[in-house]
């Protein structure tokens, strides 16, 4: 992370520093007020920057919200090689999801809570990013390990990664509703688990 930090110009340095800081206004909102509050010019007064400085940097007030995928913590790239197993395919995803689930704990249940809305477009499967969310991770992996003949599952891979969504959706909601006092990991190793051996 310094390396790439020492990399960058003054310019692209301030714009990350801008980004980072109207993300956090955002969160700030999101943890105090709930969702409702979380307008452009309420955002733009919290990070105090300008509207056009939130243009800047994100469309929309969904594509904001989407950004703190980014801010996860970043996979071992080789748990996600191929695996020689179908018990090696449930484990990898698995361990996508429970990083996850930790980058969940570590924004908050306040945070969590507030953005698990219906009205939070950016949760909406139809609206495609390039951003590293766990469900395209997993559909990318899958289809790999699907092509190269390792697990042959009885149900497309579109209606797999769905019920996968679902589930982790079902777990985080679980895990707000009793305002963290859930297990959380436990939970979702053990229903992600009970539906892939289902599967697979």
């Amino acid at each position: 992370m310094n390396q790439e930090i020492q990399g960058l110009s003054k310019q692209q340095l301030k714009s990350r520093e801008t980004r980072a800081k109207i993300f956090q206004a955002a969160k700030r909102i999101l943890q105090k007020q709930g969702y409702e509050q979380l307008s452009i010019k309420n955002i733009c007064e919290e990070a105090g920057v300008s509207n056009g400085s939130f243009y800047h940097h994100f469309k929309t007030k969904d594509d904001l919200l989407s950004y703190y995928i980014e801010e996860q913590p970043s996979m071992d790239p080789n748990l996600l090689d191929l695996p020689s197993s179908a018990a090696g395919t449930k484990e990898a995803i698995i361990s996508v999801y429970l990083n996850y689930v930790h980058y969940c704990e570590e924004l908050g249940v306040e945070f969590m809570a507030n953005y698990y809305t219906p009205k939070n477009q950016s949760l909406n499967p139809l609206i495609r990013t390039e951003r590293p969310y766990p469900i395209i991770t997993v559909h990318d992996y899958l289809k790999r390990v699907i092509d190269a003949g390792i697990i042959s599952p009885p149900a497309n891979l579109e209606d797999i990664t769905t019920d996968i969504r679902m589930i982790v959706i079902g777990n985080v909601f679980e895990w707000c509703l009793k305002s963290g006092d859930a297990d959380f990991e436990g939970n979702m190793r053990r229903s992600l688990t009970t539906y892939l051996n289902g599967l697979f």
